[in-house]
This record gives C-alpha cells, structure tokens and sequence, in this order.
C-alpha cells in the first residue's frame, strides 16, 4: 500500500502579519509530532549585512532562491524529506542547513509562498493574512523591538524602505487564497488597546468546499445574533462568503460555533479549549474566540483534505 503523502498548508503575508501566531495554534489542534513546520523566508539569499549593501529588500524575489523552495516543497508534497536552508531572524544571518522530513502535515508560512504556480500547486489549503496596515505596522513594532534587537525608528525606516516591494509582490498574493483572513480593531479603536477583542473577517473563496455552518449561523433566532455573521457577496469581483465574528463574541455563540466546527471534522477529537486561540501579548497569555474559531476552520480544511486522500 502507497505511502499517505502529506497534506500541506501554505500561510502567507506581510511581516508581522500574524502568521506564526496562526499556524502555531493550528499545530497545537493537530498536533506537534503530527505537523512539520518550513518557513519560506530560510530561502533568503543574501544576509541582513548584504542586503543592506545591495539596497534589495526580502520581499523582494530576487533576494530568495524561489527555484530551490518550488524544487523542495515539490519533495514535501511527495513525502521527501530536504535539507532546508535556516535564516536567523534574531540576527539576521544564514546559518546551518536543517534536514527536514515531512510529517502526516506541513505548514509552510512566509512572505511569497503564492509567487509561482509551481509553488501554489503543492498546496492543499492556501490561507492569506491581511490585516489592516496600521495594525500590521504595530505589530511590526512591537516584535522586532522587542525580538530582534531593532529600535522604533529602524522599523519604520524599514517598513518604508519595504513599501513599493510589499505592494508590488506580497499584496498581490491575496489573489490567490482559499481563505483570507483580516484581523481588525472596531472602528476607531487603537490596535495596542484591543486586549485580544480584535475581530476576524474570513473570506472564503469556493476554490476549497467550505463546511456548511448554515443551521447554526442560519438558523432560529440567527437575526439576533451581533457576534457571529455569515452573508454572502463579492471580492475582487467574484462571489465569496464573508464569515466575520466578533471580537466581543459571547462564549455561548463562540462555543455553538466551534462545537458545529468540531462535528463537521472527520476522525478527529476535541483538544482541551485552552490550547486554541491562545496568543502572548507582553509576555502574557491571552485568549481570542475570533482566532480560535479561525485556527479551527483552518484546521477542518486540513482535516479534510487528509481523510479525501485516505
């Protein structure tokens, strides 16, 4: 009997976007000794050294051996194990090379995971982060001052030196998600005073069938519901459906939710509920319904995709 070939999840966005926090919650439901993690960006060409000297930013395709990620995460999705190249955020060099073996599931996060076609076709779910800029910015802030040794104004020295390169290839990559993920503070809300009540909009793209949520969501009494929305209408021109939950959901709706989630998913149990949607603001844990629902649905995707290939 063939070998089970790994099911493979490809995260992309923006520095500072919130992929790590994503992905590590959606390994936690899976999983860790089930999930093999690759991030995109070890594929950097040049150190932070010499990109300063070349003038060329990381997002820039150029800066990264792109043929040898399409080439690796090709041997990923045949169950081949690599030997990765491995790049220090902290310091921002190139260091040893890692082998890695693919488990039951990867996730592959970074900045031009979508660029190519080639790379697109080996994934099986695509999500994409977008949030708004002013958020994206304070976060960029708050970890590479208090992660990788940079001051406030180095970042945002930085973040504008990266302006025309994210335009031009990171934002483009939206296009071609499964699921778009836009966290986002009420109105007139500061980012830095969210507290873990951020909203989620997800758009889901009929390019991957969505589970059908409609009796809860839908159902009696769903014209009262202010914390949960499911309706239907266009991005980019196409049809999508727009899920968006509240930052302020009640646990009782949240919880219905999540339940509804968990029965659609096949051969799989329930994980203990603080190990999702947990995220560390100041080195303190917080909890967040809108990111815990958003793991979960990710994760049913996953789910998916690995019972179709049994």
């Amino acid at each position: 009997m063939a070998a089970r070939r790994p099911i493979i999840l490809a995260v992309v966005g923006d520095s500072a976007s919130g992929k790590t926090t994503l992905t590590e919650g959606i390994a936690d439901i899976l999983g860790r000794d089930q999930v093999t993690h690759v991030c995109t960006d070890d594929y950097h060409k040049y150190d932070r050294r010499e990109r300063a000297q070349l003038g060329i930013t990381p997002l820039h395709p150029d800066c990264n051996y792109l043929d040898v990620l399409e080439a690796h995460l090709d041997c990923l999705r045949r169950g081949l194990p690599i030997l990765k190249p491995v790049y220090d955020h902290s310091d921002g060099s190139l260091t040893r090379p890692e082998y890695v073996k693919p488990r039951r599931f990867v996730v592959a996060e970074g900045l031009l995971g979508f660029h190519a076609a080639r790379m697109r076709e080996c994934f099986d779910v695509k999500v994409y982060l977008d949030p708004p800029e002013d958020l994206r910015r304070a976060w960029k802030i708050k970890r590479d001052t208090t992660k990788r040794g940079y001051t406030a104004d180095q970042v945002l020295g930085e973040l504008e030196r990266r302006e025309k390169d994210s335009a031009r290839f990171i934002r483009p990559q939206r296009a071609h998600a499964d699921i778009v993920v836009r966290f986002f503070p009420d109105p007139g809300g500061a980012p830095e005073r969210a507290n873990g009540h951020l909203n989620v909009q997800l758009v889901l793209r009929p390019t991957i069938p969505h589970p059908d949520l409609s009796d809860v969501l839908e159902g009696t009494g769903a014209g009262d519901r202010r914390g949960i929305r499911l309706e239907l209408g266009r991005d980019d021109g196409l049809p999508v459906d727009f899920l968006e939950i509240n930052g302020h959901v009640g646990a009782d709706e949240a919880a219905e939710l999540e339940e509804a989630i968990w029965k659609r998913m096949p051969q799989t149990t329930h994980l203990r509920p603080d190990l999702i949607g947990i995220y560390t603001d100041r080195n303190e844990r917080r909890h967040s319904d809108p990111l815990a629902l958003t793991q979960l649905l990710i994760t049913y995707h996953l789910l998916r995709a690995a019972h179709a290939d049994e």
